[in-house]
């Protein structure tokens, strides 16, 4: 896995290309390391992803967001109207430091 740490993000991408060990990784990670910080999965290399690969990181959006932090899934294969409410999809890197500090915004105004 490769990271890449900014003041108020990391970023986690896959650096071999297996996406369904790459969740289960990210699930087992994300919990215990990065739990005080915002997480930005970079999903661009997988152009061809499907609704049920993405929905592989449901479960740890869920959880992290649970904790006041951000979850940002960066990949732009999929149309918006295929993502669930529930989960944080953007088509770019920059896009995602928007929403993140969008979402710092929010949560330091009590919402």
């Amino acid at each position: 896995m490769k990271i890449s740490n900014y003041p108020n993000y990391v970023i986690l991408e896959d650096e071999k290309n297996n996406i369904i060990d790459f969740a289960s990784f990210i699930e087992n990670q994300v919990p215990s390391k990065y739990k005080d910080q915002n997480v930005v999965l970079n999903l661009l290399k997988y152009d061809s992803l499907d609704l049920p690969q993405l929905l592989l990181f449901l479960k740890t959006s869920n959880v992290h967001r649970k904790t006041k932090q951000s979850f940002v899934i960066v990949n732009d294969a999929l149309e918006v109207d295929d993502i669930p409410v529930e989960m944080t999809v953007v088509p770019t890197l920059q896009e995602a430091e928007d929403i993140i500090e969008m979402e710092e915004i929010e949560r330091d105004l009590g919402f």
